[in-house]
């Protein structure tokens, strides 16, 4: 079986998780972001998972995903119930996770054309 590797140059990836930044394609990001295949939003001012709230939800269900990768730091977080119920009354599925296992999930579902959210959650 032959295997040939194929640069992701048809959605934006994550090539590099820190304690404090995130790096899509060769840019770094010190404050939390979201992250489709096709943009990034700078302007997300959420810094704790716990904190979150439901126009934080509203924000992220604008972007039109199936599923939402909530990337909350080096330790895995979960939202408040109404965040996450926000979110599944819609028929969108979210998994709380941290920084690194979003950034590998949200890969895997970027390449195979899915419409994921990945919210990476910075200090």
């Amino acid at each position: 079986m032959e295997l040939s590797f194929e640069h992701p140059g048809e959605y934006l990836f994550v090539r590099r998780v820190g304690a404090d930044t995130v790096t899509v394609v060769d840019r770094d990001f010190h404050k939390s972001i979201l992250l489709t295949p096709k943009e990034v939003i700078e302007d997300w001012t959420a810094t704790d998972a716990s904190r979150l709230t439901l126009a934080d939800v509203e924000k992220i269900v604008a972007l039109e995903p199936e599923l939402v990768l909530l990337g909350t730091g080096e330790r895995q977080v979960f939202p408040p119930g109404e965040v996450m119920a926000g979110f599944l009354r819609r028929g969108i599925g979210i998994e709380a996770m941290t920084n690194g296992s979003a950034a590998r999930t949200y890969s895997l579902l970027a390449g195979e054309g899915r419409r994921v959210v990945a919210a990476f959650i910075l200090p």
